[in-house]
Order: C-alpha cells, then structure tokens, then sequence
C-alpha cells in the first residue's frame, strides 16, 4: 500500500484554492467594491444649484434663535440642476474635510464616496481630507487625504474603517479655537460632520464658529437607532429615516429570525432578544415586521398604558389613582408571562421575545422611582453636609433607610416623598435592580441608565411570577389529545375515565389541561383515589405518571444582545444607493453656499426615482432639553408613533404572531441581505407602510 505523500507547506500556501481563503478579500467584497450606486436624476448631468424652499416652516425656539443667530434664518434647499454662472462656481477649486462621529452605521463609507466622487468630477484639484478618529482629529490636526486607492477599497463596505471614528464633541471654547485653528492651517473651505443627532447638533454651533472664517459646515444624518426622522412644523416630511437603520435592523432580524427557526426545532428554548434602541423603538418595530417574532415590546406603547381596572376601581371609591396611568415593572413582566402561558397551554414551551435596548425608560413607575431617588439622595446630602453612599454603604442599609421613611422615623424632603405604594413596587423588583436604582450618580446628580441589564430586569420579575403561576396550577404544558390517547392505549387503558379526572377540559379542544389543582406526584395520586381508580396503597399508572410529567414546564431562557453587530454589517442595497447619494448631496450643498445644513434625501418612502436631495437648516429644528443635568439646545429624537400604519399593523398581528393556538408558527424569514438581484427589498418595511394612504 503506497503512502500518501504530503503536500508541503510552501505547495500549500501557493495553491490558487488556498490563495483565495487566505486573502482578505472575499468574491462577495469584491463584488460590493465594484458596484455603483444608482444616481438621483439630479445628478446624472453635470453642475448642480440650490433652490430655496419656502413651502417648509418651522416653529424656532427662542434659544436656538439667541445662539445660532448667524443660521436661524436658513430655509429648506433643493438641489437641483445649475444653469449659467452657477455652473461655474460648482466647478470652484475646494479643499473639503469629513469626519464620523459616535457609533459605526453602514453605509458611512459610501458618504466619502459619494463626497469624493463628486469633488472629484467638479474639479480634479478638489481635495478631501479626512479627519482620523473623529472630532479628535480636528482637534489634534490628525488628518489624511482622501485617494481613489483608498476611497475604493471600501465603496459599499460597513463599518467607519477608513478614517475611523470617536466619541469626542467640540463642545468647549478651547477645542472650538483648536478646531478653527485646524481648519485654517489646512485651508478648508468646508468641514462635513457624519453623525447623529447630537454630532448634528454639534455641527451646528461648529457651523455658528465658523461662518466668520468662511469655513462652511455641513451635517450628515446617522443612526441605526432610526431616531432621527425630521418634519417641518406642519408634519411634512423631510429626512424620513438615518442611514444605518435598514442595514442593523436587517442583520439583527436575519439572527433573530435564525432563532425562530431553532425555537421551533429544539422546542425547549426562550429567546430573549434584546436589540440596540435607546430613546426609541424604531428597530424593535422593523424586526417585528421582518421576523414575525412571538412578543415584540415597543416602549412607546407601554408609556401609553392604562390599567383600566384600577381607575374604575378608584372611580367606585370616589377618588383619581394617578399611579393607574403608566406601565408598571410588575404588569410588564406579566404581559411576558401571560404569552408564555398561553403559549404553553397548547404545547409550545419556547418563542421569541423582542425587546428594545430602552424599554426601562418608557416604564411609567422607573421614572417615578429615579426621579424620587434622586430627590432623596440629593436631600439627604444637603441637610446633613455628608454623603448619602457613604453613609449607607450596603443595599440592607439603604433600604432600611426608605422603610423608616414609610414609617416616618426619618424625613427627608415632603414626607410623603416615598410612601408605602412605592416601597411595595419597588420590593417587587430584583434585588442587583433595586442596587441599580440606589446606585451613585453621575457628576450631574443623574441616573446611569446605561448600566442597567434591561433583558435581566424584566427576565428575573418574569421568572418569578412564572414560578407563583406554576405553584397554583396555571402554568402548565397542554397535552395533545391524540398523544394521551396513544399513551393509555399502549397500557390497555381507558382514556375516557382518567380524562374527566386528569384534564380540566377533556373532550374540548385539541390541548389537554391538567387541572389547576393537580401539581404534584402527590396531588395527581389524591385525585386518582379520590375519583377511585387506584387505591392509596398502590403504585401510579406509569402513563399517568408520564403524561403529568410533560404538563410540567421547565423554563429554559437564552438571552441575546444585538447592537455592535449590527453597526458593523456590510450596508443593504438600499443604505448603499441612500449613503453615496447623500454623500454627493453634501458636495451639492457646499457648492452652492450653504452651511449649518443637514443634509437629507425627501421621498425615501417612495420609488427611487422619486428621490429629492435636500439641504435641512438644523438651527430651526433644535430645542431645549434637558441633557445633564442642563439645559442645552438640542434636536430632537424621533419615537416611534403609534398611530403610524406600521405599529398599526403589528398592535393587530400580535396575537396571531404570538401563536397560542395550535399549529404551525407564524415566523418570517427575511433572508441574508443580498447586495444585487431582484429579490432585494428596496426599502424599510416601515417606510413601505407608512407610506400607504
């Protein structure tokens, strides 16, 4: 027998099947650098010009107006296309830096190659530099120039990697005199700003500092968040979603669809799936519509909540119950429960619960809870000139200290400040999340929401009433009819007379219940002597033994955190052609002049050849708000509106997607995301049906 010969390491590593494994370039990236995006007919034939909107109105705060007077009076613009000595001035010689700010979103790759291409074609002496690490770089003069070489290594690729970005704001008067100081050492005629609605914010009083300098600055709308979503005052709208959003919500529903399917394979596990979201709902919402998932929470629609039983209850009383209004943590983990149980009841001991990285926020009763804490805290600290952590080191020590309040032994503020409601819900919850609450703020007196394991929260309080559920017989495995029939017969059994005794609707339905009072070995052998057919010295049926045994539930729960995944996925078709046009709108806009703009693409919802590139004021979209403890102007995030066709709908598909009833789940399956070919979806599906009249 001949002995195989082994092929040498240097053979190996020259081997064309080998040389395509090692190099880090796969067939689909180098597929998605090769591809160009659709153009919005504005751009498809040379120069363009802007033309003011004055359709759009805004309602200004008087603050913005005080501290962006240089931008307040900016309008709407519309690129459209360049006639005459406009074209001229579009083709002007221009050195432009771009930089990212926050959280990677697909698609910001394809801003610089959109910005780049259309420098480029204006004028080949246009340069662009790009800003290493975010605002940083500006700062720091830590800048790069922008080459075809390295501007097509990552047409239509995710993440930031290019120029990297940074967390870091111009926010202070010596980083924006460092910033101007920058910009003018390297000649800038315009900076743009990639971020969300605080990089935008940002970018508007850079654009406020700058104007003097004759540098311009324009922002560029991101978030997977999908939070940022403007309408003028009368609610037309102009930036329909960031870029990222279709792209992460995507990548999350193909892994949470994933689970779906091993749900309903192994039929033993509970997902928790937990995707990014903090302010608003908007991806837990797109991964319902994409996923068909069993329980989709949307914490808007929890702050709307009324528990109607305790109002008619007061009502009776000839009071108002206040706390009634607000979602509390007790009934939230309940609507858990009750889809486990139902789900249950007809055999389906697993599912798939969406939750929004932000639920906690929308909860009625934390907010209550945070903002009396916080008071507490706070007073203690000013009546006795010492520190409230410190001198309550332990949790024991400080929930000690809110009973004596209840009790009255110790005030601290109004007296009834923490009463005896409140130190009933708040023993209700977890203990690390009774810890969370009483934790230490942060240099503002704020709490950090941040730290907060929202999944575990609502997973513990579930967990625990489960656990009472099951005690009293409620939680339990329905037994199909068939398989308890089976099972009888196999022992020459009758099924007709240990049914009635066993099952609490025997002969109803497809699902068997085992009685609520049956809970135990021992209960299950009382009520077969009781009904007399078994004597209390003999052994159980081992079918009856075995059939109890399956009714009973065992709570197996995986829990999931999609957020970084998603800001690092390749962008979908649509995030690509939406980026690279904003990209040539943002050139677009400095070519004709503007600055403290946003840079925004009307029509989204529509067909693409509907599209209409826009120049977006930020200074009359912002407003005051509380931000750290002060009150800063700012723009405002965008939630999910429950009126909107797309909640609509998944309100009205809940029950049938939550599948308590017997039969085939109702999952969907949206695919892996697929950067050409016909099947690709060309939009959000939120925005298909938002769109519908």
């Amino acid at each position: 027998m001949s002995e195989k010969r082994l092929v040498s390491l240097d053979e190996l590593l020259a081997h064309g099947a080998v040389q395509q494994i090692i190099e880090n370039d796969s067939l689909d990236v180098m597929e998605r650098r090769n591809y160009t995006p659709p153009l919005c007919a504005v751009f498809e034939n040379g120069p363009t010009a802007l033309e003011t909107q004055e359709q759009y109105r805004f309602d200004i705060d008087p603050s913005a107006q005080e501290q962006l007077p240089q931008l307040i009076g900016n309008q709407v613009e519309k690129v459209v296309k360049a006639e005459g000595e406009k074209a001229n001035g579009y083709k002007k010689a221009r050195t432009i830096g771009i930089v990212f700010s926050g959280g990677p979103a697909p698609g910001g790759h394809n801003v610089i190659a959109g910005l780049y291409d259309a420098a480029k074609k204006a004028n080949p002496e246009n340069r662009v530099l790009g800003f290493i690490l975010g605002q940083d770089g500006i700062i720091e003069g830590n800048v790069c120039e922008l080459t075809d070489e390295r501007v097509s290594k990552y047409r239509n690729l995710g993440g930031f990697s290019m120029i990297k970005t940074g967390r870091t704001k111009i926010d202070t008067k010596k980083k924006m005199r460092l910033s101007i100081e920058t910009c003018k050492m390297l000649g800038l005629d315009a900076l743009v700003v990639v971020g969300g609605d605080d990089s935008n914010t940002n970018a508007a009083f850079m654009a406020q500092e700058m104007k003097a300098q004759g540098i311009q600055v324009i922002g560029v709308p991101k978030t997977i968040d999908g939070d940022i979503q403007v309408n003028d005052a009368d609610g037309k709208s102009l930036c329909a979603i960031s870029f990222g959003f279709h792209s992460a919500a995507r990548a999350f529903a193909r892994n949470i669809s994933d689970l779906c399917t091993d749900g309903s394979s192994d039929v033993k596990y509970w997902h928790f799936c937990k995707v990014m979201g903090r302010v608003a709902s908007h991806l837990a919402l797109e991964v319902a519509l994409q996923t068909h998932a069993n329980l989709t929470l949307i914490g808007e629609d929890l702050s709307d909540y009324v528990d109607e039983e305790r109002v008619e209850k007061a009502q009776n009383e000839g009071e108002v119950d206040y706390t009634a209004y607000g979602m509390t943590l007790r009934h939230l983990s309940r609507v858990v429960c009750d889809a486990i149980v139902r789900r249950a009841a007809v055999g389906k001991n697993y599912g798939v619960v969406v939750i929004p990285e932000g639920v906690l926020e929308f909860i009625n009763e934390v907010q209550v809870f945070i903002i009396k804490l916080n008071t507490i805290i706070s007073d203690y600290n000013a009546i006795h000139d010492t520190d409230f952590h410190a001198d309550f080191p332990t949790l024991e020590a400080k929930l000690e200290y809110l009973r004596r309040l209840v009790r009255g032994i110790r005030k601290t503020g109004p007296a009834t400040i923490w009463n005896a409601r409140d130190d009933e819900l708040f023993n209700d919850i977890p203990e690390f999340f009774k810890a969370g609450l009483l934790m230490e703020r942060d240099s503002h007196g704020n709490f950090q929401f941040s730290q907060v394991e929202t999944d575990r929260v609502i997973l513990e309080l579930v967990k625990d009433y489960l656990g009472i559920l099951k005690e009293k017989g409620r939680y339990k495995i329905g037994i199909e009819d068939a398989y308890f029939e089976k099972s009888m017969k196999q022992f020459n059994m009758d099924a007709d007379v240990y049914g009635p005794v066993i099952f609490r609707n025997y002969g109803v339905g497809r699902y068997l219940m085992i009685r609520e009072e049956i809970i135990s070995h021992k209960t299950l052998k009382q009520a077969l002597v009781k009904a007399g057919l078994m004597d209390d010295d003999e052994y159980m049926p081992a079918p009856v033994i075995k059939i109890f045994d399956k009714s009973v539930p065992k709570l197996k729960v995986q829990t999931h955190f999609y957020g970084y995944d998603g800001r690092g996925t390749d962008p979908t078709k649509f995030d690509c052609t939406y980026t690279y046009n904003l990209g040539l709108t943002a050139f677009s806009l400095i070519a004709g002049g503007c600055t403290g703009h946003m840079v925004g693409i009307r029509n989204l919802e529509k067909e693409f050849s509907d599209w209409e590139p826009l120049g977006i004021p930020i200074a009359p979209l912002m407003h005051l708000e509380e931000r750290g403890g002060k009150m800063k102007l700012v723009l405002e995030k965008s939630v999910v509106d429950l009126n909107s066709n797309a909640f609509r709908l998944v309100k009205a598909m809940r029950d049938k997607w939550l599948g308590a009833a017997p039969g085939e789940d109702r999952f969907r399956k949206p695919g892996a995301i697929r950067f050409n070919g016909d099947l690709e979806e060309d939009k959000p599906l939120m925005l298909s049906l938002n769109a519908l009249n």
